[in-house]
């Protein structure tokens, strides 16, 4: 029985993490704050996407920004959203991580 209450937690904790973080990705993507990652070059490793690449991505994002029908006060609060999707999603982490090590809790 205790594997089992393993499991369920873990599959509800994973669950918030990732919902929460990818909710606060989309709301700052809704906010017109794209995040984009620019290429960096490391010895030996696969080049993702060329600075070409990226400038036309952030290009596309600019204007997308500028399509967006919301209003300004509705870029901030999505942007305050996303903002507190990630403070939950990384306090999940910690709360997790807390309960692992023993000698945090006196365990």
């Amino acid at each position: 029985m205790a594997f089992v209450i393993v499991l369920v937690s873990a599959m509800i904790g994973a669950t918030v993490v990732v919902s929460t973080y990818s909710l606060g990705i989309r709301l700052l993507t809704v906010s017109g704050r794209t995040p984009i990652v620019t290429p960096a070059e490391f010895t030996d490793a696969i080049t993702i996407m060329t600075p070409a690449e990226a400038a036309h991505a952030a290009k596309r994002a600019a204007k997308a920004a500028k399509k967006s029908p919301l209003t300004a006060g509705q870029k901030r609060a999505a942007f305050v959203g996303a903002c507190a999707c990630f403070t939950l999603s990384g306090l999940a982490v910690l709360y997790g991580i807390y309960l692992i090590v023993p000698a945090l809790h006196g365990g």
